[in-house]
Formats: C-alpha cells, structure tokens, sequence
C-alpha cells in the first residue's frame, strides 16, 4: 500500500493498490499504438533500426512510452530534468514499460527578461507542444510522461497531452531552494527589485553583487509562487500531475523516488487506458483555477489555462476566472506577495494541503478524477498539515476574502485584462499616462527616474504579435519597486507580468495595440483609471476620440530580417491574450 503525505513533506505519491493493479489483466491495448510501428514482418527495417541502438526484441514487445523533458544548459530551472528521466524509466521498466527518452526546448524567462531574447520565451510554449505532439505521434508512443521545469515548459507539456490524448501525465521537477542574504531567505525576485534600489542609490554595487551570487543557489524553478510554481500547483489541482509531487523540491533525494513513481504510475494510467481528457474537464479546469486565485499565483495563470482549455476543446472564458476567484479566499502567504516560498508550502503540507483548503472551502470540485484514477477530493482528505505552519492560512483567517487577480474590462482592455492583487492593498488608481512603444524605452524611464508618483506606465507593442511574443515585464515592474515607487505608480500592458511582479499592474490588455486595441490610442498625459471594485479599466476618451486617434496610430514594425523566422511566423499565427494567445 503506498500513501500520500505520510508526514507533511512526504514525496510518496496516492496511489493505494497499485501492485495489485500492474498484476490485473487489463481490457485495454497497452501496445494501442505502437503496434502499428512494431509489430509484424513488414515492420523489420523499424525494428532493426532500433535493435541497432540497444532495444531487445522484449523491449519492443511491450508498450513504448515517451519521456519528454527540457533539460537544457541555459537555466537551473530545467537543470534536473535528465536525472528525474533516468528515474521515470527505471519505474517505466519495472512496471513492464519501455522507455524511449526525448528531449525538447526550453527558454528562461529571467535571464532573457529585459531583453529581446525575451520574445522567444512564450513562442518556446507552443513549440514545446508542437514537438512533443510531433515525436509521440509520428513514433507511436502508448503513453507518455512529460517532465517539465521553467515557466513555458510546464503549460506546454500539458498543451501536448491535450493534444496527443492518449494515457499520461506531467511531472514537475520542482522548485529551487531559498538564497541566503543578511539572514534572511531570498529568491530571484529580490535581485531585480535591487536593479531598481542600486539606480536609485539605496544600495551599493557590491551589495547588489553579493546579492547575485547568493540568490539561485542550485538547479530548479524560481522560489516563489511565480509563474513555474503557480502552473505546477495548478496542473496538480487539474489532476494531470500526481497528487504529492509537485511541491517535492528540485534538490530533494526524495524527488528521484517521485519520478521512479511518477513512471510507475504512467503505466497503470495505461493498463487502465485513462485519457487527458478524462481528466482535463470544465470541473478540472475550475479547481485550478481557484488554485491559482488562493494561492496570489501568477497572472501568467489565465492565459496558461485558457491555452490549455483550447486545446483539450474545453469551453472556458476569460470571465469565469474572475468569478471563481470573486469566491475563492487567498490563503498562501507566498512570494512576491507574501513572506514564503514553495520549499515552505512544501514543509508545510505542498498542494494537498491547499486542497483541503478549497474544500473546506466549497470551492472544490472534489468529485473531478485525477491522473492517479482517484478523484481530487479523495485526495484533499489525505492532506497533513505540518504542527505550527503558517504559510496557507485556515479558511476562517483569511489574507484576503477574495483571490489574488480580477478581469477588468473598459474602453482600454474591451476583451479583458489581469490584474494583480496579492502583495498590495489598491484597488482604484487614476492618474496620468506615461506611454512607452516598447519594454526598452520604459526600462530606460525608470532608471533615469522620470517616472513619477501617481503616473500610469503604458507599455504598448508588446502583446502576443505586436511583440511579438508578449515578453514579461519584470525588469520594469521590479525596478518601479526597487526605487520606492511601488504603491504609488500603476502600470498597464498589452505584454505580460512575470509571476515575481507585484504591485498595481494590469497586463495581457486585449485587444493588442498591434491587432487595433485602444492602447495604441492612449498619448502622454491621458488620465486612466483602474478600478477593480468596478471591474473597469478606463482612459478618459471619449468613443469618438478613440476612434480617430486608433486611425491616425501605427503600430511600430520590426525591420525586415529583424526578427527570427520562428518569431515572425508565430506573430502571424497568435491569437489574443484573452483567448490564451495560442497559435493556430
């Protein structure tokens, strides 16, 4: 019998009986696929090709299945990724698997952040679909387990299972743990929040130095409830990743056991013929929803979720996840807006914790199945909560009585926008515009401090194919709060947050100033107002002025051969934020 969380911090995974399950016959075709590339004399030239590079005439008797990851030299989100698909195919091969490995792409987001670079970062997520839907399909893969690390490997692993629909599930390789600095944990997020205090001459630049060499301290995700961790939270909610695994440190020894289990577990999802689209339901969907509002996780989670509904055919609007998270308490005390970071929620009892929580709730769909063929709910009760912790608040002590963003709509944003609210108090902002065609050109205003109290950052150009590739702003945001101007400027985009941004910031504004929205038609000085009791984000225009200025605006274009081909052919096929910017 293996259980979850025998202990808060616990990596076994609930899967109760499944010896039992791998001894049973099972009705479904384990070999469903496969056997059209292996199976019978005219397959031979296949077969020897593959007898070449080690495979047994055993081996390919049984189920073929993928093991996607994106293990990559460029970042340490990703870093681990090789050593936990080592372990998925041993569990793979214990269960009477064979395991074919594959790898993909993967871009970091911080450290191409402020830059071109950074356009490459969410184009990486449907590529990383497009790839793994390539390779699994063209070779026949029964079933699959996609390991993912960074921000846009995770989404796009799952937008692949969505896709392909067959037997799987997705396995997070965790997050990194905590810097140390002047005795105080820190991540990522303080490092670029510093950019700002050293332009501003609140620190040195050897303190800013001793910062950087301290705050990523190894290999995995960033620390906190940013874009990786929300996304990995949100798919173990969905169902589609193992309940307990997701919060199991990058560098935990108990991580390796996860993912020997995780391939374990694949093969019982394969005996038992279960589909994502068993599991990646409307109801799914809504749990992870509520996940990210309760847990003040990235804005980043909308588009990832409406993307991922798109392509699993599931109907869910923009508008449902201020709903949910109108009804949904925030209780995580996490980074950037809290005190904590996911090794914390890990100690204290990692996502089924958080499950208990939306259940307690009333929140949770507790009857949607999950990966492991028991429901979410079932899941929630095997929660431990750690003696003492203060990291996920009960139910009645809330941080806040409503989740961490809203949708606003108005004359600035007609199809939507996200706003932020965990880490702050405001909720209603006018003030005048600043406008900026490009991340670049606000960057170089705030370090030249020529941002004042009270203004309203517009960067425009930035969205999916003005961008093109709707590159985050975390450069800018975190130096606005680095100088001290953090609750008094708000700052609007048609571009995207980075989850370590906090402070009052309305991204993905749709439609884009590239596709005709209204934030082309914004000018310095215009008066915008963001007010999220109302639900409104508003330039004081009238329709008729919007309307001329929008005519009389052209959208800065990238100089031919400018942009990469891979870039330029996504800008042509993207659609709007609000839709989750997928390609089609």
């Amino acid at each position: 019998m293996v259980r979850s969380l025998d202990r808060p911090g616990d990596a076994r995974l609930a899967r109760p009986g499944w010896e039992v399950v791998f001894a049973a016959v099972s009705s479904f075709d384990v070999k469903h696929r496969s056997r059209a590339l292996t199976d019978g004399p005219e397959r031979a030239a296949a077969r020897a090709y593959l007898h070449g590079i080690g495979y047994s005439a055993e081996d390919l008797a049984k189920p073929i299945v993928g093991v996607a990851h994106s293990w990559i030299e460029t970042m340490p989100c990703n870093f681990n990724n090789r050593v936990l698909a080592a372990k998925v195919k041993e569990g793979i091969r214990a269960a009477g698997g064979t395991p074919m490995e594959l790898n993909t792409i993967a871009i970091s987001d911080g450290i191409t952040m402020g830059t071109a670079g950074m356009r490459a970062s969410l184009v990486s997520r449907d590529l990383i679909a497009d790839s793994i839907e390539l390779v699994a399909s063209a070779h026949r893969f029964d079933a699959i387990v996609a390991i993912s690390g960074c921000d846009k490997t995770i989404p796009g692993t799952v937008m692949a299972l969505a896709r392909l629909d067959i037997p799987s599930l997705m396995l997070y390789g965790g997050s990194i743990r905590p810097g140390h600095y002047k005795g105080q944990d820190v991540t990522i997020q303080q490092v670029f929040e510093a950019v700002g205090a050293h332009a501003a001459g609140r620190i040195t630049e050897q303190e800013l130095h001793e910062l950087e060499e301290v705050a990523s301290p190894g290999a995995g995700a960033c620390g906190g409830q940013f874009t990786a961790n929300t996304m990995a939270m949100a798919f173990e909610v969905l169902g589609i990743s193992p309940a307990g695994s997701s919060m199991v440190p990058a560098e935990d020894g108990r991580k390796l056991e996860v993912a020997r289990q995780a391939g374990e577990l694949v093969m019982e999802v394969l005996r038992d013929g279960r589909r994502p689209s068993e599991i990646i339901t409307r109801q799914a969907l809504q749990n992870a929803i509520a996940a990210v509002a309760t847990s003040g996780g990235s804005t980043n989670g909308v588009l990832h979720l409406l993307a991922v509904a798109r392509e699993m055919g599931v109907p869910l609007s923009i508008d449902e996840f201020d709903e949910i998270s109108q009804r949904t308490p925030l209780l995580c005390d996490l980074q950037p807006g809290g005190r904590y970071v996911a090794v914390d929620l890990y100690r204290a009892g990692g996502v089924p914790l958080v499950l208990s929580r939306l259940a307690e709730a009333g929140i949770l769909n507790g009857d949607a199945i999950t990966v492991t063929g028991r429901t979410i709910g079932e899941h929630a009760q095997e929660a431990q909560e750690a003696e003492g912790q203060q990291v996920v608040h009960p139910v009645s002590d809330p941080i806040k009585e409503t989740g961490g963003f809203a949708i606003l709509k108005g004359n600035v944003a007609p199809e939507g926008c996200v706003v932020k609210l965990a880490g702050h108090e405001r909720r209603l902002h006018t003030g005048p515009a600043r406008v900026f065609d490009g991340e670049e050109a606000a960057m170089a205003a705030v370090l030249a401090r020529k941002i004042g109290e009270g203004d309203v950052v517009v960067i425009r150009g930035e969205g999916p194919a003005g961008g093109p590739g709707m590159r985050e702003m975390l450069a800018v945001t975190a130096a606005i709060v680095g100088e001290g101007l953090g609750e008094s400027v708000a700052l609007i985009t048609d571009g995207r947050f980075s989850g370590a941004t906090h402070g009052f910031m309305a991204a993905h504004i749709a439609p884009e100033a590239a596709r005709g929205g209204p934030i082309g038609a914004i000018a310095d000085g215009d008066q915008v107002t963001i007010d999220v009791d109302a639900r409104r984000i508003d330039v004081a225009l009238s329709d008729e002025e919007i309307e001329r200025r929008l005519a009389a605006y052209t959208p800065p274009r990238h100089a031919d051969g400018e942009l990469e081909v891979a870039i330029a052919k996504y800008a042509k096929l993207v659609g709007s934020a609000s839709e989750g910017a997928i390609t089609r």
